[in-house]
Order: structure tokens, then sequence, then C-alpha cells
């Protein structure tokens, strides 16, 4: 283990990001000893750590989008996506926009409409990304209350996903999850940084599947362990990567 996760300015140093307008994408996920992604209750804050949740916010704090699946938003219960005051000035001198995006996959576009995010309190509308196979009457619905971007395929490939994110100028992205989402990033070779934190805790309740076994594993390398009351906070870097991100 390194030192205690920095604050501020440090952490800031931790987790960069490379030029604005250089696509990547990195990956969040926390996981206990027993491979848990969420606690008893189903959520993820309940295995989390003040640390841990710095370390989430410095990751946002200058991204374009925060990228999740259906099921993360559906858990979670994801709040409008805003900037903190102070990270407002240094966005726009880097030519972003005033807060990141909240990107939802959803094939099935089953989406709890009646969060606040819907309602036109986010900075930015979100971003519903789908199929072509899509429900019209649910692509109807998406349309009244987001910003919808429909893939060409008919179903969701990873590759096509990020492309439409960097052709709408959305080239910084955190993906948030969930595991089958993370997944097939990974497997599709989209995923330039994981960011894993493992968190001092067994919960129980089985592991999480995160759909069929890849070909072939992926390899990445490891910038950076820190450690925090226990909690242990990794950054590894696509092997190949690590000029591109400043490590």
């Amino acid at each position: 283990p390194g030192p205690t996760p920095p604050p501020g300015d440090l952490l800031a140093t931790a987790y960069p990001w490379p030029a604005p307008g250089t696509g990547w994408l990195r990956a969040m996920m926390l996981v206990t000893l027993d491979g848990a992604f969420a606690g008893p209750d189903g959520h993820s804050r309940s295995i989390s750590s003040p640390a841990d949740r710095d370390v989430l916010a410095e990751t946002r704090r200058l991204a374009d989008a925060v990228l999740i699946g259906a099921g993360t938003l559906r858990a979670e219960r994801y709040s409008p996506m805003r900037a903190r005051p102070e990270a407002v000035d240094e966005r726009r001198a880097l030519g972003l926009a005033d807060a990141p995006v909240l990107a939802v996959v959803s094939a099935s576009l089953d989406l709890p409409w009646d969060l606040p995010m819907f309602a036109g309190e986010s900075a930015l509308p979100p971003l519903v990304v789908t199929t072509r196979a899509a429900d019209a009457a649910r692509l109807a619905r998406a349309r009244e209350v987001a910003d919808v971007e429909v893939l060409g395929s008919a179903d969701l490939d990873p590759r096509a996903l990020v492309a439409a994110l960097h052709a709408r100028g959305l080239h910084r992205v955190v993906c948030e999850g969930g595991p089958t989402l993370l997944a097939r990033l990974v497997a599709a070779g989209v995923v330039d940084e994981a960011d894993v934190t493992l968190a001092p805790l067994y919960v129980g309740g089985g592991q999480i599947g995160t759909g069929a076994p890849f070909p072939a594993p992926v390899g990445f390398d490891v910038a950076h362990v820190l450690e925090d009351g226990g909690f242990l906070f990794t950054r590894m870097l696509l092997r190949g990567d690590a000029d591109a991100a400043g490590a």
C-alpha cells in the first residue's frame, strides 16, 4: 500500500485526465472482500467510506460524462448532475461544460422516469443511449425528458456507444457500472483506466455475475495503490495507455 489518499490538489494529481479532447474512459468499481458490489440494502453507499466518495467526486470533477447502466440507475437512484461551485471555473477554463452529462445505457428503456434528473433539475439534460430495436412508446417517453442517442445496431455495441459519446464532444467518460456494463466495455477494449476500491468488508450474498467469460484476459498495469481506513484505492491503466494518462 502507498500513502493515505491525499485531499484537494494532491487527490487531483492522483487521478489525472489526459488533455481535453482526448478520448478516455475510466471505470469505477467498489467491491468487498467477498466480491460484492453492494451491501445488504442493495446500495453501494453502505459499503463505501468518506474517502471512497472523495475519490468518486474527484474522478467526476473534470469529466464530460458519467456513464451508467439502467440497473445502476434503478438501484442507486442517481441525483441530478451538478459540479461543485469551485470546479465550475476550472471546467470552463478547460472548455468543459459546467457539469458532467449523465449518460444512461438502456436497451429496454425501462427507466425510473420519476427521478428529479428527468424533471429538468440537472445542469445539462441527461442522455439516454439505446438501440434501434427499442420499443417505440418507451422511446417517445425518453425523448420527452432526456436527450436520446439511438445506436445503429440492434444491441448495445460498446464501441458504437463510445464513438457516439465522442461525437457529442463527451471525451472524458467515467463509467460507474453496473458490473455487466463494465465487463462489456473492458471486453471491447474501450476502457483505458480501472479505478477499483477494495472495501475491507465481507457482506455475504454471493457474487455478482458479469456475463460470459472473455476469450482472453485483458491486462492492466498498476499506477497506484492508496489506503485510508482499511480501504484500498487502486488505479490501473490498460497496458500501453500509461503515457496518455500522465502516469
